[in-house]
């Protein structure tokens, strides 16, 4: 399978960053795409809500369903997955991408911050997931695909920032335990982490990042195409790196990618 045409895909914190560049990756596909995330309405410091995101989708040739969801809230997601399920007949692909983020030491994490990446990370992913199965394991090629590293204990990643460390650990560690579950009832359960630090919105909660180092959010999208089209059958348990996949895929250039070709690009979080 090449193409993501007809197939639909529910993807958290579409609005804006990567989980729209992915969206609008697969519309151009002719895919089905749930827009589900909590802009609704414009915020005058992070562009995009789920209608301008649903409406670029449909400019792209995909169609775009645009569902206002916390996924910290269970009766959202089940709500929403459900509207998608009805709308477009089924759900073949989950993106797991909506993600809190807060780099910063022990003392300085307010534990309404740490509740928070707890809450969207790891438990959001779950509960995603669980919302989701009973209409993938019908589905005729059924991924779900995890924005998240591959799992480390090295102290090198915790002792910074704690509190993130363990809610973006806590989505790779679901991922694995559910590609151990899933996978050999014919789900593609896996991660995909960018080599590189992408320039997105979230880049201002990180001081002193220079995007011009920095990739742009197309690579994870083209990379997430890869993986989406592949053969889910005995593809589980796979932490996916995003320039990998695309040499994997026959592409060795990635300067298109790059927001200034002539500067070298910062390597990610969690990656040696």
């Amino acid at each position: 399978m090449t193409t993501l045409k007809g197939k639909t895909l529910f993807i958290t914190g579409a609005s804006r960053g990567i989980g729209l560049a992915i969206a609008l990756r697969a519309a151009r596909d002719g895919a089905n795409i749930a827009i589900a995330a909590k802009s609704d309405i414009p915020n005058p410091k992070l562009p995009g809500t789920i209608h301008s995101a649903a409406a670029a989708v449909d400019a792209a040739g995909g169609k775009g369903l645009a569902i206002k969801c916390d996924i910290r809230e269970e009766d959202s997601v089940r709500a929403a997955v459900e509207q998608t399920a009805q709308h477009f007949g089924g759900i073949d692909i989950l993106v797991n991408n909506a993600s809190a983020i807060w780099l910063r030491g022990t003392l300085d994490t307010p534990m309404k911050r740490f509740d928070l990446m707890q809450q969207v990370n790891a438990r959001g992913s779950f509960l995603c997931a669980q919302a989701c199965l009973p209409h993938l394991l019908k589905a005729a090629n059924p991924h779900i695909l995890t924005l998240a590293p591959p799992p480390s204990l090295d102290p090198k990643w915790w002792a910074p920032h704690t509190g993130y460390t363990l809610a973006k650990m806590g989505m790779s560690f679901v991922t694995l335990g559910l590609a151990a579950e899933f996978g050999p009832r014919g789900v593609a359960i896996n991660a995909l982490w960018p080599r590189t630090i992408i320039a997105t919105d979230a880049l201002n909660m990180i001081p002193g990042i220079d995007v011009a180092r920095c990739r742009k959010s197309g690579i994870v999208a083209d990379a997430a195409h890869a993986v989406l089209t592949r053969r889910a059958q005995g593809f589980a348990g796979n932490f996916l790196i995003d320039d990998a996949v695309l040499r994997e895929a026959g592409i060795a250039d990635f300067s298109g990618y790059a927001v200034d070709p002539a500067k070298k690009p910062l390597p990610d979080l969690f990656l040696d």
